[in-house]
C-alpha cells in the first residue's frame, strides 16, 4: 500500500520515455524507419496499457509527423483503436523550430527550452507524461534531468547501421537498471537516473 506524501510535499508527475532499440543500439534503421521492429502482441498490450496512466505526450517533430500521418486515419483506428484513441485525444507537446501549428491536435509546439516546458508541466497536476520514440529529444531531456524513467524494448535484431538511441545526448548519464524481463521476443529494460533511485 502506498503512503501519502509527507505534509508540505507534492508528488510530481512521472515523465517516462518509451523506446525501442536493436541489439546493436539503433533506434531507427538506415532508412529512418521503425519497420525493422518485430510485431509482438505482448509489447503491444503493454503499450496500450500505458495510455491509461498518461495525459500528455511529448514528441520531436519527425516522430510527430510520422504519428500524425497514421493515427488520425481510418487505418490507424482499425489497426489499434485503443492506441489511436489516446494518441488522437491526448494533448501533445512537440519540440520543433519549424512547425507552429498542425491540424492534428490538441498540440503545443515548443521551439526553445523544451526541457523547461516539460519540467513545468511535470510540476503541475495531472497524470504521467510520456515521451514516445523521439530518442534524440529523449536523450536531451534525460541529460536535463527531466526524465524519471526509461522503458526500453531491445529487439533481437542487428541492424548494422541507423540512428543510435539517444544520439547526440550529452553524457555520461549514470543510470540504474530497476527492471529486466522478457516481453515476447524482446527484452524489456527499465532504467532510472542514478540520482533518482
Amino acid at each position: 500500500m502506498s503512503r501519502p506524501p509527507p505534509r508540505g510535499r507534492t508528488v510530481m508527475r512521472t515523465v517516462f520515455a518509451f523506446e525501442v532499440v536493436s541489439l546493436d543500439g539503433y533506434h531507427v534503421d538506415a532508412a529512418g524507419t521503425l519497420d525493422w521492429f518485430p510485431a509482438d502482441p505482448q509489447l503491444e498490450e503493454y503499450s496500450r496499457g500505458q495510455g491509461e496512466h498518461i495525459d500528455t505526450i511529448v514528441m520531436g517533430r519527425r516522430t510527430f509527423e510520422l504519428m500524425a500521418s497514421y493515427w488520425p486515419t481510418p487505418a490507424g483506428a482499425a489497426d489499434d483503436p485503443v492506441v489511436a484513441a489516446f494518441m488522437n485525444g491526448l494533448p501533445k507537446v512537440v519540440a520543433s523550430r519549424t512547425l507552429s501549428e498542425h491540424e492534428w491536435g490538441p498540440t503545443t509546439f515548443v521551439a526553445d527550452d523544451v526541457a523547461g516546458h516539460v519540467a513545468r508541466l511535470k510540476a503541475g497536476p495531472g497524470r504521467d507524461i510520456a515521451v514516445f520514440g523521439s530518442s534524440t529529444l529523449a536523450g536531451h531531456l534525460l541529460a536535463a534531468g527531466v526524465i524519471d524513467e526509461l522503458r526500453v524494448a531491445v529487439a533481437p535484431v542487428v541492424l548494422g547501421a541507423g540512428t543510435p538511441l539517444f544520439a547526440g545526448a550529452p553524457g555520461p548519464i549514470p543510470l540504474e537498471c530497476v527492471g529486466a524481463r522478457e516481453m515476447g521476443a524482446s527484452t524489456f529494460l527499465t532504467y532510472r537516473p542514478a540520482s533518482k533511485t
